[in-house]
């Protein structure tokens, strides 16, 4: 199974049922998961945000994350050591994207560096899409 970098914009269509659900649950399905030491603050983030706007029921909420919290063990994530954080500055400078996205690129960007092979970078964010281009990654868009 090849190696995928997931941004927790792609990852939260895992839990949440939405456009594009279907896709990413393949890619999950045929790449092994790694994304940042941040996503699963992230991810529980917008789950709670989804959950405070009514969008889904408080059964669906704690499903959910009880979804998410037996996935965790599998997944692999990559610490924000001093090396990342140098990239993300560079990163935020560069580009027109936020810093968490920046974190995500920059953790990519270095993990890319060590393979031989090419690591697909997988996310729901056009912007970050675009910048992740910009430096030359793999990229799989989900909308």
């Amino acid at each position: 199974m090849s190696l995928a970098y997931f941004d927790t914009s792609a990852l939260a269509k895992n839990y949440i049922r939405e456009a594009a659900s279907a896709r990413v649950r393949a890619l999950l399905t045929s790449h092994e998961f790694l994304s940042s030491a941040i996503t699963p603050i992230e991810l529980s983030s917008a789950i709670q945000r989804r959950y405070r706007r009514g969008e889904i029921t408080a059964v669906n909420y704690n499903s959910i994350m009880a979804r998410v919290n037996a996935d965790k063990p599998f997944w692999q994530l990559i610490e924000p050591v001093p090396q990342v954080l140098s990239k993300v500055e560079d990163l935020v400078v560069s580009y027109n994207i936020r810093t968490l996205d920046s974190i995500h690129l920059a953790s990519a960007l270095i993990l890319q560096e060590s393979l031989s092979v090419p690591l697909p970078f997988v996310s729901a964010d056009y912007r970050q899409i675009e910048a992740a281009r910009s430096c030359r990654l793999q990229t799989i868009a989900i909308s």
